[in-house]
């Protein structure tokens, strides 16, 4: 038996079946740690990972009651992903509990996709596509005479994280004016990716394109209604490839049928995936992906490295490098060792 329990559900992440854990195990080599795999319900996991070193999150919530069943011999939560809804980190920071994630991981990839979606939603390509496809060729120029030029339209983007830098950069070579709104981020920071704040009105208000990047933190859960999207312009395109929930989708949709925006161009929704009765599915000024921004072939490698770096350094009683709620490693058994800022919480 392995000196460190390594507890997960049972199941892949992401939907991404087999493949075991080989990647995971790669950091650990030479750690007497193994990962072992547990029931994938509340009740059945708290019991498995009873005598667990650290936990693999992923394949189902990470309630307050699974956190606070954790056993003191859990080092931390490790996720194989950017975004952290799927643990409550309340309960975790309250533990003392280190959470981390992959921020950086898959940051071009979906910088990339939100772009494909913003220039696939401005040319209609969908539409486009399907004029040709049924005999309507004569249709797609007169379409397109309806909308402008792309060069000098404006960006807006909610949030300024890595992804949305990454956005940023991309989309400056096509002439866009990016502007931005986020709270918890220094203003001179935006300029210096040539980037100029603004208010959440006046993103909203201003922009031609008004791109999502906030995370699905409690705070942000919900956070456009239908006041937010009657500021936007009536040709305005909204693009979304952060979290669902952020957004109020009966809002979103009464945007879309009384053409208070003109488009959404979504990787992401409020359900997932969506049910048959979902309005957004039946809509032709609609373009969607299914929470695919991120894919790649380097998809699994990486993050699941990342997993395994973080469960070693753990597991060696040091302080992991992506915490997402930094303020419990001071006061946990686990030692800073970075040479260098990692740009997070007490160790930046």
């Amino acid at each position: 038996m392995a000196k460190f329990k390594i507890a997960t559900p049972a199941g892949a992440s992401f939907s991404t079946a087999g493949g075991g854990y080989d990647y995971e195990m790669e950091p650990l080599e030479g750690i007497d740690a193994a990962i072992v795999e547990g029931p994938p319900d509340e009740g059945g996991f708290i019991r498995f990972a009873a005598d667990a070193d650290a936990v693999y999150a992923k394949g189902m919530k990470f309630s307050r009651r699974v956190v606070e069943a954790l056993p003191e011999t859990c080092r931390a939560i490790v996720l194989g992903s950017v975004g952290v809804d799927s643990i409550d980190i309340a309960a975790a920071t309250a533990r003392g509990l280190p959470v981390t994630n992959c921020p950086d991981t898959f940051i071009e990839e979906v910088a990339d996709h939100a772009m494909m979606l913003l220039l696939a939603g401005f040319r209609r390509t969908i539409e486009q596509d399907r004029m040709v496809r049924e005999g309507r060729w004569r249709e797609g120029r007169p379409a397109l005479l309806q909308i402008p030029r792309l060069m000098g339209l404006t960006l807006g983007l909610i949030a300024f994280g890595h992804v949305a830098r990454a956005v940023a950069k991309r989309a400056k070579p096509f002439g866009l004016r990016v502007i931005a709104y986020d709270p918890f981020i220094e203003e001179l920071v935006m300029v210096e990716h040539g980037v100029l704040p603004a208010t959440l009105e006046e993103v909203l208000s201003q922009s031609d394109f008004v791109s999502m990047h906030a995370p699905a933190t409690p705070e942000a859960e919900g956070m456009l209604g239908d006041k937010h999207f009657r500021l936007m312009k009536k040709s305005a395109i909204f693009i979304n490839t952060g979290r669902g929930p952020t957004v109020q989708e009966p809002a979103l949709i009464r945007a879309l049928q009384e053409g208070w925006i003109a488009h959404a161009a979504l990787d992401v929704l409020e359900i997932e995936p969506p049910g048959d009765n979902n309005p957004l599915l039946g809509m032709t000024n609609v373009t969607l992906s299914a929470h695919t921004a991120s894919a790649s072939a380097r998809f699994d490698p990486a993050r699941k490295r990342h997993v395994g770096r973080e469960l070693a350094l753990v597991l060696s009683g040091k302080w992991p490098m992506s915490c997402v709620n930094p303020s419990v490693l001071q006061g946990s058994k686990l030692r800073r060792w970075q040479p260098v800022s990692m740009e997070r919480g007490p160790n930046s």
